[in-house]
């Protein structure tokens, strides 16, 4: 389990990066494999997210989470949807105390948000295509409409890292098209490939955003031990792949 240690100074909320460790799932989903889209066994899926519950002290009826698509979608969740069992977004915020609002990711990066004036509460999955078409701004944006003109902090989780994300020549191509400043976020590997930082092309839209960040700097595809990677998984020709959770909640 990981933490940032500027959300640990905050009194009101809990929160968590999770690590692969400490579950209930076998083999390649080894073991607090918390993706219910994974192939994994769903008895463990849901052993693992009662377990990750009860770490968060919340009830486990009380953890959304989202059926993420690598949208711009954001959710406000309320009285009417905090039930819901499909959230189709790739973020969500609340102002509802007692439940935590997860993100799973295997290589994306999970964001954590707090407005500590209004307390409001939020996460972002933003992998480079959600992140290139507005998942945070959208996000913020959403914030905005819960009365948040206050200082936001976000808190950036274990993701791939620079010297991992390879990428061909196409992908450079489409973030180039898309502002020539981007070409900042890639650094040559050889004639074909180009390395990309995924970490700091999302830091430097919430810094835009006069966002207060900071990072709990893990490298998901090296470390194989704390997380999962859906990069590595590709690599290793393995047949699917497990999914680290993180979660924020207010408390109640």
């Amino acid at each position: 389990m990981f933490y940032s240690k500027k959300f640990k100074k905050f009194k009101n909320i809990n929160h968590c990066f999770f690590s692969r460790k400490g579950g209930f799932s076998k083999g390649i989903y080894q073991s607090l494999n918390c993706g219910k889209g994974s192939k994994d066994n769903k008895k463990n899926v849901n052993k693992n997210l009662a377990l990750v519950s009860k770490k968060m002290k919340i009830n486990q009826k009380r953890l959304s989470l989202m059926h993420q698509t690598h949208s711009n979608k954001v959710i406000i969740i309320n009285k009417k949807n905090k039930n819901s069992k499909k959230l189709n977004s790739d973020a969500m915020i609340t102002k509802m105390k007692g439940f935590g609002l997860g993100v799973v990711t295997a290589d994306c990066v999970p964001i954590i948000l707090y407005d500590i004036k209004n307390q409001i509460i939020g996460c972002i999955h933003a992998g480079w295509k959600g992140a290139s078409s507005g998942i945070i701004e959208n996000t913020i944006k959403k914030f905005k409409k819960l009365n948040s003109n206050n200082k936001i902090f976000a808190s950036v989780g274990p993701c791939i890292g620079k010297k991992s994300y390879e990428v061909d020549i196409n992908f450079y191509k489409k973030f180039i098209s898309k502002s020539k400043k981007n070409a900042v976020y890639f650094v040559k590997k050889n004639n074909n490939k180009k390395l990309f930082n995924l970490r700091k092309y999302i830091n430097d839209k919430l810094m835009r955003l006069n966002i207060k960040v900071d990072h709990v700097n893990h490298d998901t595809f090296k470390e194989k031990n704390r997380f999962f990677s859906y990069r590595r998984s590709q690599k290793l020709n393995e047949k699917d792949y497990g999914r680290c959770i993180s979660v924020i909640s207010l408390i109640s």
